[in-house]
């Protein structure tokens, strides 16, 4: 896991704008280490790879660097979903979600939240990124596909587009990730 979270790193680095759509975890570069590695723990079990959980942690969490550094934007949708998935313990997931919270302000990101109750124009899709208009990397139970036909990435860019619609950003999507760590008791 650590070359595969090293790898991503390299791509971040040489991305302008990343959009990201998240139907199943917090993206990477917005999780705590306690977060990722709760997450990457059943990935690891599931998939039965070697333990190399502590060094892709660190791989993957120092792409946040790029929230900070740089010239990098980032668009994030979250299903609400996301929000209330108990991958980690009650503690883990309420800061994680804090950290949420904690980084919406920064003008390196917009981060929105598509709510249970959403009409809806496109349905739950797995999830995805968009790199500079140039690669959709699209992640299965068991590949992440990249996608980098000029047509497909179109595809991706319009589905982007209309979740964008749906979701609820700024205050909306604060009380929503509230209302999830309420929700954890």
């Amino acid at each position: 896991m650590r070359k595969v979270q090293q790898d991503f790193y390299t791509l971040h680095e040489r991305t302008s704008l990343c959009r990201s759509y998240a139907s199943n975890a917090v993206p990477g570069f917005l999780q705590t280490p306690a977060y990722a590695t709760a997450l990457m723990a059943g990935i690891t079990d599931f998939q039965g790879t070697p333990d190399d959980i502590a060094e892709a942690v660190v791989a993957r969490v120092s792409r946040s660097r790029f929230l900070y550094k740089g010239n990098h934007r980032f668009v994030v949708i979250l299903e609400e979903w996301v929000l209330r998935s108990q991958i980690a313990d009650r503690d883990t997931m309420a800061c994680q979600l804090r950290h949420l919270l904690r980084t919406m302000p920064l003008p390196s990101l917009s981060l929105g939240v598509i709510p249970f109750t959403a009409r809806r124009s496109i349905w739950p899709l797995e999830a995805f990124f968009l790199y500079d208009d140039q690669r959709a990397l699209v992640e299965t139970l068991t590949a992440e596909i990249n996608v980098t036909q000029p047509r497909e990435v179109t595809d991706y860019r319009k589905a982007f587009a209309g979740l964008m619609e749906t979701a609820v950003h700024g205050d909306k999507a604060r009380a929503l990730i509230n209302h999830a760590i309420d929700a954890l008791g």
